[in-house]
């Protein structure tokens, strides 16, 4: 019964979840440069309106993450918007905790903590790719009950729900056997240095934001769950040849013809197959629902890159001039690596196929580099959002792998069961971005069932 009463505030309060998420949209948080100053402003302001105390952690001044956790306690909507605001505008400190934090603590019952976690950074957008836009990127205009603006698919939409089912939680705070802790992050599209992975790092309370399960909303499709994601090997190769002029081939070969035949071999890793996978989840990824369902979010013929490396190459340059044979080029490449396969075993192939290429050489980009990471595929949280998504949708998400990243890796690694489920990925970082009003409001639903259930056990 108690879930029912939840559904019914819920729609009542649409509107106001929905000026939410048009707030947040407006608020100009391209990334790089990075600065989240105005969208933590959005954040904490909606807290505080809804009696949430807030703790702003900056490691980095522009690009504050907002948090909140139990036990706290409730202070007069004026105060704490006041309070809010005032500790954005123009703070240096590392950290700024909420003025009342200590005043009345209340006490949780005990159980696991539960970390609901979602960036406010959007990947940046460029001037001709502005004008392209029917709506301005930064309007949050709705037509259609669509929702349009830069970052709303990723992942502005999916924060609001998360920070709106927090409230949720918070406010019946009294009746959970555990706790609920918010985290509204920066830096999540350069890494997270500054955001996720600095809570769980390098902060002097990262037990608290560590948890004993993470909930994200990234852009997965109402119809998956996401427990694992493919890991990134990013590699700069440069190629050095004899220079010459154009006409004088038979000198050289070209830093660029010898690039491309180092390209042609690459690309062949994407057939290497040499690893070990979990017989369970292998089994488990080759159910045709689940494979059905990747292909159905990610598109056809993502379920056949799931368990195998994919070669992007992504950058590429060399030579200076048309008549003349390229003494250099350099090109980037973006190795996805599936769950199973670590980056020593692929650079050990490509360590092999570079004695065949005297004049070329690589370096890994280690900052952009991380391994591919998964947890169960059956728990707690994903039986949870299941049961609710079936209950509100009338269909069951399946748990799939991600070919992305996400911040949920950074728990992973730590061994921590991290779970995405978040809107269609559909339009992400692209042209007149946008997301359904509609889809918008479920997936506030599902996330504040999924929460209360994993916090109290199924009504």
């Amino acid at each position: 019964m108690f879930k029912a009463a939840l559904l019914e505030t819920i729609d009542a309060e649409r509107q106001d979840l929905i000026s939410l998420l048009q707030s947040l949209t407006r608020a100009d948080s391209s990334n790089p440069p990075g600065d989240t100053i105005a969208a933590a402003c959005v954040v904490s302001t909606f807290l505080a309106s809804r009696d949430v105390p807030a703790t702003l952690i900056a490691p980095k001044s522009d690009a504050p993450n907002v948090t909140s956790t139990f036990p706290a306690v409730s202070q007069s909507p004026a105060h704490s918007r006041s309070s809010s605001l005032h500790q954005l505008d123009g703070y240096s400190p590392s950290r700024v905790d909420s003025p009342f934090a200590d005043s009345g603590i209340s006490t949780p019952n005990p159980g696991p903590r539960l970390i609901m976690n979602g960036h406010i950074d959007a990947f940046p957008i460029s001037e001709a790719e502005r004008s392209q836009w029917t709506h301005d990127p930064w309007s949050a205009d709705i037509e259609n009950n669509r929702l349009y603006g830069r970052g709303v698919v990723d992942m502005k939409a999916g924060t609001a729900a998360t920070i709106a089912a927090y409230t949720y939680i918070f406010a019946h705070r009294h009746l959970l056997n555990g706790t609920a802790v918010l985290e509204a992050v920066s830096d999540e599209e350069t890494g997270g240095r500054w955001g996720s992975k600095y809570l769980l790092n390098d902060d002097d309370r990262k037990e608290t934001w560590t948890g004993d399960v993470n909930l994200n909303a990234e852009p997965t499709g109402l119809q998956s769950i996401r427990f694992g994601e493919k890991g990134t090997l990013r590699i700069t190769f440069t190629v050095k040849a004899k220079g010459a002029h154009g006409a004088y081939t038979h000198l050289s070969e070209g830093a660029i013809r010898i690039a491309t035949r180092l390209i042609t071999e690459l690309v062949k890793l994407e057939d290497f197959t040499d690893f070990e996978v979990d017989p369970e989840v292998r089994r488990y990824l080759d159910r045709q629902e689940v494979r059905d369902t990747i292909d159905e979010v990610m598109g056809s013929g993502a379920a056949n890159n799931i368990l195998k490396p994919t070669v992007n190459i992504g950058t590429i340059s060399g030579g200076t001039k048309v008549n003349t044979v390229p003494g250099d080029c350099k090109f980037e490449v973006d190795i996805r690596l599936p769950i199973g396969l670590v980056a020593k075993t692929i650079l050990g192939k490509i360590d092999a196929t570079l004695k065949d290429f005297p004049g070329a050489s690589y370096e890994v980009q280690e900052a952009a580099s991380n391994p591919p990471n998964s947890c169960p595929f059956d728990h707690a949280v994903t039986r949870a959002i299941a049961n609710n998504a079936e209950h509100i949708l009338g269909r069951k998400p399946i748990a799939i792998p991600s070919l992305g990243a996400t911040d949920a890796k950074h728990w992973r690694y730590k061994g921590i069961p991290a779970y995405s489920f978040g809107l269609s990925p559909e339009g992400m970082a692209g042209i007149d971005e946008s997301v359904d009003l509609d889809e918008y409001i479920n997936l506030v639903k599902i996330l504040t069932l999924t929460a209360w259930d994993f916090l109290t056990g199924p009504e």
